[in-house]
């Protein structure tokens, strides 16, 4: 009759003193940082014509992506100057993504 109370309890004692560790999930890393550009400049912002310059303080190579508000890639470009066209964006609101060597930017561009 003692070892049918016994068994119980060692399970309980079990559970109650199992490696918690062993049940985590482990948790995503968080999202690099990004690492600003130096002495950015977007102009003219708004745009009005057919091309915007990208100035940096180190002026290096860029890459610059270009998304409307819904996050579609619209404009792709690898700048070795500071001249990006844009005659093909329509009028409205787009997200630039610069990038130049480990530094990233992301600014908004108004086209009219």
């Amino acid at each position: 009759m003692k070892q049918l109370y016994l068994y119980p309890l060692l399970l309980i004692g079990l559970l109650l003193f199992a490696n918690p560790a062993a049940a985590q999930v482990s948790q995503p890393e968080p999202p690099a940082k990004e690492v600003p550009i130096e002495g950015l400049s977007i102009f003219p912002n708004p745009a009005s014509g057919q091309k915007v310059y990208i100035n940096t303080k180190s002026g290096k190579a860029k890459k610059v992506e270009i998304y409307n508000v819904l996050g579609n890639s619209i404009l792709s470009a690898e700048l070795v100057g500071n001249e990006l066209n844009i005659s093909s964006l329509e009028p409205g609101i787009y997200i630039m993504k610069i990038q130049e060597g480990k530094s990233t930017a992301t600014r908004k561009l108004v086209v009219r």
